[in-house]
């Protein structure tokens, strides 16, 4: 490696000819590793509602075939990115260097915009589905409504504090990688059991498409979305900035091993929460499925505490811009370290945890999540960039395959962003801040 430096104009100090500065851990994890955080995120608890919000919205032609669709979509357009990480002969840690090497400062800056919306959306999500899984949890020993939905997404995320403080950064997950893992395969192995338990002892369920005309329209656009927040981080160079070298090529063995073993799990629970509940299937499987009471509270406190890991890592980028903006350097249990973390973090999650509670209507914000940038950030971007790098190698057939993915994925977030809106203000409507759902 060269030891000559640069300042890059558009992007932070660069420490070496590799990549910019970071305060956290840079190519410091195996493609396993990576392959597991990448599936943790699609085993998350979110898999539990996607019978209702993906399957119900589309039937089982339109779900199945728009989940496996998505799937192969993903992982191309992933590795689209991935190739791009050593770009210019230098390594991109951060989605926003990347746009900023390639098209200048107003694209680092619009790209590091839609990144922390998409990120803060999603982590809005889980703290929803942890106070959500927590209040399942509750209701199953006390239904005396003394506890309300507000009061448990402030315990998750007064949880989500404690865990962020501890955990300095994404490569020190380590051993937590292996509690979420088993958190995961706790509540889908339940689920699934119990799913097929009522699906063999239930009548004929209904799998008719609800709704009227319009609703159905509205409905399947945001299922779109809902598709494409299923297999999708919107940080895909963030997570490729801790893989060990050769970091494209073990990027592309840890997303090959997310999109096939990493997503059976979820099209499983998928599947079969349909089959058992068909248009009945909640948007959170737990509340569909009938059983034992401690398997059940066993199942929504795995799926609780899976939600506080899986929200570390979408808030990991957040973390390591502050991290090293403000020059944290030295031992994660320095008293400086420690308060900056508690304050910090603390705040962010905090402010997360009462929007979370404000507007409760999780669907709604994975709708817009998937809308306003995981669409872009996952399918629209990737294929633009690639059009500019390798523009000279690119047949005229190539170049207009990647434009016709543009232009699709441009039509289908817009409409996607409309439906989303629609949806936060219909349920605004129905239900009042800090609702009890």
């Amino acid at each position: 490696m060269a030891t000559t430096s640069f300042d890059h104009p558009l992007l932070p100090n660069v420490h070496n000819e590799e990549y910019p500065n970071s305060a956290h851990q840079v190519s410091n994890d195996s493609w396993f590793q990576v392959g597991i955080v990448l599936s943790t995120g699609i085993n998350s608890a979110f898999a539990l509602g996607y019978a209702g919000l993906i399957m119900v919205p589309l039937g089982w032609v339109g779900g199945v075939v728009g989940l496996i669709l998505s799937s192969a979509i993903s992982l191309y357009a992933s590795t689209l990115i991935a190739k791009l990480h050593e770009y210019g002969g230098r390594r991109h840690i951060r989605y926003r260097d990347l746009a900023g090497f390639m098209y200048g400062q107003t694209a680092y800056s619009l790209v590091w915009a839609s990144q922390f919306a998409n990120l803060f959306l999603i982590n809005t999500g889980y703290v929803i589905l942890g106070g959500q899984a927590l209040k399942a949890f509750y209701v199953l020993f006390r239904d005396d409504h003394q506890m309300k939905l507000p009061h448990f997404i402030a315990v998750a995320g007064f949880a989500c504090v404690l865990f962020a403080i501890a955990i300095p950064h994404l490569s020190a997950l380590r051993i937590w990688l292996g509690f979420s893992t088993f958190f995961s395969l706790v509540y889908i192995c339940i689920v699934i059991a119990l799913s097929l338990k009522d699906g063999l002892e239930a009548p004929p369920r209904d799998y008719s498409i609800p709704g009227t005309k319009n609703t159905k329209i509205w409905a399947t656009i945001g299922a779109a979305a809902n598709l494409v927040f299923a297999y999708n981080t919107g940080m895909l160079p963030e997570l490729q900035a801790t893989v060990r070298k050769p970091v494209v090529n073990n990027m592309i063995k840890a997303l090959n091993f997310q999109f096939t073993l990493g997503v059976i799990p979820m099209h499983a629970v998928t599947y079969i929460g349909y089959w058992a509940y068909g248009s009945s299937a909640s948007s959170y499987l737990l509340n569909n499925v009938s059983g034992p009471i401690w398997l059940k509270g066993m199942a929504n406190i795995a799926a609780f505490l899976q939600a506080i890991i899986t929200l570390h890592i979408f808030a990991s980028p957040t973390y390591e811009f502050l991290d090293t903006k403000y020059g944290v350097t030295g031992s994660a249990l320095a008293c400086k370290n420690l308060a900056f973390r508690i304050i910090v973090r603390g705040g962010y999650i905090a402010i997360t945890a009462f929007l979370s509670a404000l507007l409760p209507f999780l669907g709604d914000f994975m709708n817009l999540a998937g809308a306003i940038s995981t669409f872009p950030l996952t399918f629209i971007l990737p294929n633009h960039m690639y059009i500019v790098a390798k523009r000279r190698k690119l047949s005229f057939l190539k170049k207009s395959w990647h434009w016709l993915n543009i232009i699709f994925f441009s039509c289908i977030a817009a409409a996607a962003f409309v439906a989303a809106l629609r949806f936060i203000r219909v349920d605004s409507k129905t239900y009042h801040v800090f609702a009890d759902l």
